[in-house]
């Protein structure tokens, strides 16, 4: 199956002022500019809910989080996927994992990738970004191993960058611009996974937070 289609943010776009939004005080002089308000992941996430539904057929899914920056993203989907579950003809039977994958230190990747977790790795995979797209396919082919029917890969940000390996996931939320965003559980160091908003971090969040 065909990747599917996404919303492309295009390399100009500027964002959001921050006053148009509610910020969390400790961090109003951490952020340039709010990228992706919240109500529009939302509404993203819930079409994604539906393509996947659509995607998968009858078959029973293992939904598997890639933490930590995905469990927002993995907890919102799986919500309207359960809500599609409910109220329509179609449902999917599904359970969930969990695993970590470690790659970044302040807003670069190591190159080395950290496995912690996983018990029952199978179908669906969910993860927050795609940057060059190399940790995920580590992570592909350690899936391999398990012998799954079908691996499927959502992740709600693709970046648009020279870095990038070629790799492109099966559902894609926004595709975005080389830059180091955060909010909705993506971080800088640990910091920012409390932020609603994915928002541009400035000079001086980088070098307040940095490691």
């Amino acid at each position: 199956m065909a990747a599917s289609k996404c919303v492309v943010i295009t390399d100009d776009e500027q964002g959001y002022d921050l006053d148009l939004f509610c910020i969390p005080k400790h961090y109003s002089n951490d952020l340039e500019r709010v990228y992706i308000p919240h109500g529009l992941i939302m509404d993203r996430t819930e079409r994604l809910a539906r393509d996947i539904m659509k995607g998968m057929g009858n078959h029973h899914i293992v939904a598997l989080c890639v933490l930590k920056g995905g469990y927002k993203f993995f907890a919102d989907l799986l919500d309207y996927i359960k809500a599609l579950n409910r109220n329509s003809d179609q449902s999917i039977p599904m359970t969930v994992d969990f695993i970590r994958l470690k790659s970044y230190c302040n807003d670069q990747s190591t190159g080395e990738i950290k496995v912690i977790g996983g018990d029952n790795l199978s179908t669906l995979t969910g993860k927050d970004i795609i940057d060059t797209g190399k940790t995920m396919q580590t992570l592909l082919s350690m899936l391999q191993d398990y012998k799954p029917n079908m691996v499927k890969v959502v992740s709600l940000l693709v970046k648009r960058t020279p870095r990038s390996v070629g790799y492109r996931p099966d559902f894609v939320g926004f595709e975005v611009p080389d830059k180091f965003v955060v909010g909705y559980a993506l971080d800088y160091n640990e910091y920012f996974r409390d932020l609603n908003h994915i928002c541009v971090i400035s000079e001086k969040g980088r070098e307040k937070y940095k490691a």
